[in-house]
């Protein structure tokens, strides 16, 4: 049995003056024609055989076995969020022709007169949302396909929760219908919006961190809110940083926030990561809220407990820094040793001995391998017309990895 081409070709909005003259020529000699009711009613005289698309798996038995001439009417460019991926996971691709069209995102960002070049695009249409929301609020510029689940309000809740709603929010809804309609609002604005089941919702953001003046890392100790006692140093944090060896999507917890300094680089220098800032000192709290905000971090999410408490709902991490454990180092290590990731790195900072030995003694009990070093800061101070070198504490930095030698 000869191998019909299967054809798969994308609607636009505009019915018949969508297609390519070529396209309309196949769906013209096509035996079958495969689509959702709106697509399918384009095509009222089609003298073929009209079927719903439903369940895919029994499209792919159908299409193994035909050798009928076949066209699949799918929206916009089908191989963008479409059904491309599934058809071409399970056939042939030399069985497959793609005829793309205006996708539903070019439309919508045409009609909001906005560029789209520089935004990212995500769908959490039948997908979980958590990975989308960390793209999200790591971009400026964010274009959602979303479902009944996850609907606009649903993604608003969460970027709200997550700190990040700093956004310009356009809702377009029935794109190319009768009853098509763009919103511009606020994030929190979608949480009063029901929004119809076929929207698309654009995020722009308002705001930007001044990366001019905050680097990513070695920021100065005085553009952070804290006391003096409660900060890890610009020299400790930078070692710091390069300890726990961060790469760009991992899940951080940084317990014993503090001024939040070490949580705010980290954030810097993974976008795409998670970071759960776990504090509880009332004065600190104050000194966080401010200091999230100042550098638009977008990716880190205060966890208002003292540890090990607050460490339960929290996903498993790839890294943990331990600034402060409350005299509960010991407990927060057992938690540590069950929920770190495998090749995970914990840091621990100690400024007196006693937390050093006691640190190095858990950890090696848990099957870790322990580095402990010891960083010694001096900074100029000027006296009269000299300039001395005023010392501070030394710190000891722990790190720890998982199993190795």
């Amino acid at each position: 049995m000869a191998e019909q081409t299967i054809y798969l070709i994308g609607a636009g909005f505009t019915g018949w003056d969508g297609f390519p003259a070529k396209a309309l020529e196949i769906i013209k000699n096509a035996e079958i024609m495969f689509g959702h009711n709106r697509h399918l009613a384009i095509f009222p005289d089609f003298t073929g055989e009209k079927r719903q698309l439903g369940d895919l798996s029994e499209l792919i038995d159908f299409l193994k076995k035909t050798d009928k001439r076949v066209v699949i009417l799918a929206s916009g460019d089908p191989a963008f969020f479409g059904i491309s991926r599934f058809l071409l996971r399970n056939l042939p691709k030399d069985r497959i022709e793609i005829f793309p069209n205006v996708t539903s995102m070019q439309y919508a960002f045409a009609r909001i007169k906005e560029p789209w070049d520089d935004g990212i695009f995500v769908s959490v249409h039948g997908r979980g949302m958590h990975q989308a929301i960390d793209k999200i609020i790591a971009a400026e510029k964010a274009c959602v396909l979303t479902d009944k689940v996850n609907t606009p309000a649903a993604i608003a809740a969460e970027l709200i929760e997550r700190g990040a709603e700093g956004y310009e929010a356009w809702l377009c809804e029935d794109l190319g219908m009768p009853t098509e309609k763009f919103t511009k609002t606020t994030v929190r604005g979608l949480l009063d919006i029901s929004a119809s089941e076929l929207n698309i919702l654009i995020l722009i953001r308002t705001y930007e961190p001044n990366l001019t003046h905050y680097p990513l890392i070695g920021i100065e100790d005085d553009e952070f809110q804290t006391t003096k006692k409660l900060i890890t140093k610009q020299e400790v944090r930078a070692v710091t940083l390069a300890k726990l060896q961060l790469q760009d999507d991992l899940v951080m917890w940084d317990i014993g926030a503090g001024s939040c300094s070490v949580s705010i680089e980290a954030s810097n220098l993974m976008p795409n990561g998670r970071v759960f800032a776990v504090e509880k000192n009332q004065q600190c709290l104050g000194f966080i809220a401010e200091n999230l905000k100042k550098f638009c971090a977008r990716n880190i999410k205060l966890i208002e407990a003292y540890a090990p408490d607050g460490l339960d709902d929290l996903p498993d991490p790839d890294r943990v820094f331990i600034g402060g454990a409350g005299g509960k180092l010991d407990e927060i290590i057992d938690i540590i040793s069950l929920r770190l990731k495998p090749e995970g790195v914990v840091v621990i900072n100690a400024v007196t001995l006693d937390t050093l030995t006691r640190a190095v003694e858990f950890l090696e009990d848990h099957g870790f391998t322990v580095e402990a070093t010891c960083i010694n800061v001096a900074k100029t101070r000027t006296l009269t017309e000299y300039k001395m070198f005023e010392a501070q504490n030394p710190v000891y930095v722990i790190t720890a990895k998982k199993g190795g030698e």
